[in-house]
């Protein structure tokens, strides 16, 4: 559902109604009914296993009551409904554990709102790590990539400041983000000897360490062993160059060492249609690479490209993953 009072339901309808000119896989979404009521035709479904049937003439929903519903405005987030927000994401990823539905595109959320009710996690990647958590020892943190505009980039750090960043980036951290972009790019996105590129923390790459150190002490040792390992790997390379090369074909996906090193040129060449995949989670998970656009559900000028695409990969992953297990 992602938050009520933002783009959420204006591009889930959206969506639907662009069914047939987009060629979308069915899906159901998890909301209260009354969102929806009066904007396009649903049906109420208690079985996931009935979208099948409903999609073609109705939204299927899912039901669940969102608190002062009564009271909603488009673009005036609310406290009060962080409760449903948070059941929508856990029933969700329930079903996707049970194998009751695909996959889980994730309708964008405000953590601000959230935090007003005790939230902890700092975004949707994080929670719903802890949500597909196996045992108390299954500690691993997953990987955010974004796709669109050409590119695959995947996160080495997430939301960390800057100042902040060399905390959480280490040898172990490196090593495991790519192994786990590795396996993806296999597993989810069909990909043989898929060609990674790692970029420099610094400018020009540290150029050979007058820049800074990190690339040389850090980045290409990790490297060194993820190759000599048999992945298809690069030592850092100049940020400022190597999502040119990625697009001109050199590199199938580039792990970026900061968010905003990787999220920039994915949003610059395509604003609307990007989608921000999980990696390394039991489940698929994609979701549009934007924000709750509370001014644009206030105006009602929503753009649903973003959630078509994530639709879209998503049924893609689940496909791909399905055949990867044989």
């Amino acid at each position: 559902m992602g938050d009520p009072a933002g783009c959420g339901p204006q591009i889930t309808v959206r969506a639907w109604q662009d069914r047939h000119a987009h060629n979308l896989p069915p899906f159901f979404v998890i909301a209260d009914p009354l969102l929806f009521d009066g904007k396009i035709p649903f049906e109420i479904i208690r079985d996931p296993h009935a979208t099948q049937t409903t999609f073609d003439r109705a939204l299927p929903i899912l039901p669940l009551k969102l608190a002062e519903i009564d009271t909603l405005e488009a673009g005036a987030p609310r406290g009060a409904y962080a409760g449903a927000i948070i059941d929508s994401i856990e029933q969700a990823a329930r079903l996707c554990l049970q194998g009751s539905a695909a996959g889980l595109v994730t309708n964008p959320i405000s953590k601000a709102v959230l935090y007003q009710e005790g939230f902890t996690f700092p975004g949707h990647t994080e929670f719903l790590a802890s949500l597909c958590q196996r045992s108390a020892e299954d500690t691993n943190l997953p990987v955010m990539m974004l796709v669109g505009g050409g590119l695959r980039v995947a996160l080495a750090t997430i939301h960390v400041p800057l100042l902040k960043v060399m905390d959480h980036l280490t040898a172990d951290s490196l090593e495991r983000t790519a192994r786990i972009v590795a396996t993806a790019l296999h597993q989810d996105f069909g990909l043989d000897d898929a060609r990674i590129a790692f970029t420099g923390l610094n400018p020009h790459a540290g150029e050979s360490g007058t820049i800074g150190t990190e690339e040389r002490d850090l980045i290409n040792p990790v490297a060194e062993r993820l190759r000599q390992s048999g992945i298809n790997i690069s030592d850092a390379r100049p940020a400022d160059t190597v999502f040119h090369e990625s697009l001109n074909g050199g590199f199938d996906a580039v792990i970026a060492m900061t968010h905003d090193q990787g999220l920039i040129p994915v949003k610059t060449l395509d604003m609307w249609g990007g989608v921000n995949t999980t990696l390394g989670l039991p489940i698929v998970r994609t979701s549009p690479d934007h924000g709750t656009a509370y001014d644009a559900a206030k105006a009602g000028t929503c753009h649903p490209d973003s959630l078509i695409a994530a639709i879209k990969l998503a049924a893609e992953l689940a496909d791909n993953r399905a055949r990867a297990r044989g």
